[in-house]
C-alpha cells in the first residue's frame, strides 16, 4: 500500500508521486482515474480494484510554483544521498548536512549553501571552505524545483516501464 504511483494533471503531466492507499482514495472519491495497473488488486467485501501505477486527475489542478520545505531529508533527497564532495552513496543515517560556506563565516542555511555529505569529508573540511580544504564539490547545489522533482519521479520511474511514457525520458 505503500508502493509509489505517478500522479498526472487532467494535461497527462505529471504532477507527483504518491502512495497505492492515496491514488486508491482519490480514485474511489471521483477525482482521479487509473491510466495503467499493476496485476495486483485490493479487496473490499463488495468490489476489487486493480492496484493503480499510474493515476490521471479527471479536472485540471493548477500547480503553482513549487518550493520544498528546507530540511535534512529534502537535501538528503535532491543529492540522492551521495557524499557532494566523493560522491560515495550513502544511506542517510551516514550522511551529514555540510554548510559550503561554513556558518562561522557568514554561511546561511539555503539550498544553496547546504550539501550532503559524508562524515569523513566533513571533518576534513571542517570550518573551511571545499577550496581551502582541498575538496572539490561533485555538482553545485541548488534549490529543490519542479525540475528536480521531475529528476526524481524518473528516477523511482525506472523501476516501473509504465511510467516511460509520461515522463519523457
Amino acid at each position: 500500500m505503500q508502493a509509489p504511483v505517478l500522479v498526472l494533471n487532467a494535461t497527462f503531466e505529471p504532477i507527483n508521486v504518491t502512495a497505492v492507499r492515496r491514488a486508491l482514495v482519490l480514485m474511489l472519491k471521483g477525482v482521479a482515474q487509473a491510466e495503467e495497473t499493476n496485476h495486483s488488486e485490493v479487496h473490499s467485501t463488495s468490489k476489487a480494484i486493480q492496484v493503480p501505477s499510474v493515476i490521471r486527475l479527471l479536472s485540471y489542478r493548477h500547480i503553482p510554483q513549487q518550493s520544498r520545505a528546507l530540511s535534512r531529508k529534502n537535501i538528503l533527497l535532491r543529492d540522492r544521498n551521495t557524499c557532494q564532495f566523493c560522491g560515495a552513496a550513502l544511506p542517510a543515517s551516514e550522511l551529514t548536512l555540510d554548510h559550503v560556506m561554513p556558518r562561522s563565516r557568514g554561511g546561511r542555511s539555503s539550498w544553496e549553501n547546504l550539501v550532503a555529505s559524508c562524515y569523513s569529508c566533513n571533518n576534513r573540511k571542517g570550518d573551511r571552505t571545499p577550496e581551502e580544504a582541498g575538496l572539490k564539490l561533485q555538482r553545485r547545489p541548488r534549490p529543490f524545483t519542479l525540475h528536480t522533482s521531475r529528476q526524481l519521479m524518473r528516477l523511482i520511474g525506472h523501476r516501473d516501464e509504465k511510467w516511460r511514457k509520461y515522463l519523457f525520458y
